[in-house]
């Protein structure tokens, strides 16, 4: 049997974890942002790469948020629709490889959550606590991935 110290101890050191890879994660958003923002040419591209690493912590509205700039700057700059729909394109494809590749592959490597639990959970959570679901299934998962390990040592 644990006592109070060890518990806290390893929920503490899952959330650290979690964080670590939420850090990774926004990183690599970030990068890609820039990348895809040099290759359209829109102004500011760094500015937005940053806005939108930084935005990527605020689950579900963050990465929304991050794709204004860079599709109000195309769209001034060359004031037509197709830009801003570069942008909007952009966006799909990062949402899309962070959600199915870059969360689950961080969450395996650092908080040793599987990849299936780290895209299967968050969507059962979020259909079952809307909203809630979707914040708390990622750090959650990192906790009971820590203690099944514990256990299982």
């Amino acid at each position: 049997m644990m006592d109070a110290g060890k518990y806290i101890r390893i929920t503490g050191s899952a959330l650290k974890n979690w964080a670590v890879g939420q850090i990774q994660d926004s990183i690599a958003v970030a990068l890609l942002w820039l990348l895809g923002l040099w290759v359209f040419k829109v102004p500011l591209a760094p500015l937005w790469a940053a806005l939108a690493g930084a935005l990527q912590m605020v689950p579900h509205l963050g990465p929304v948020l991050s794709l204004v700039g860079p599709a109000l700057a195309a769209l001034l700059r060359w004031r037509d629709w197709q830009h801003p729909l570069y942008v909007l394109i952009l966006y799909a494809l990062i949402v899309v490889v962070d959600g199915l590749l870059l969360q689950p592959y961080i969450m395996r490597r650092v908080a040793k959550v599987p990849m299936w639990a780290s895209i299967l959970v968050p969507l059962i959570l979020g259909f079952a606590i809307p909203f809630w679901g979707f914040v708390l299934a990622p750090p959650l998962l990192a906790v009971i991935y820590a203690y099944r390990a514990k256990s299982a040592s």
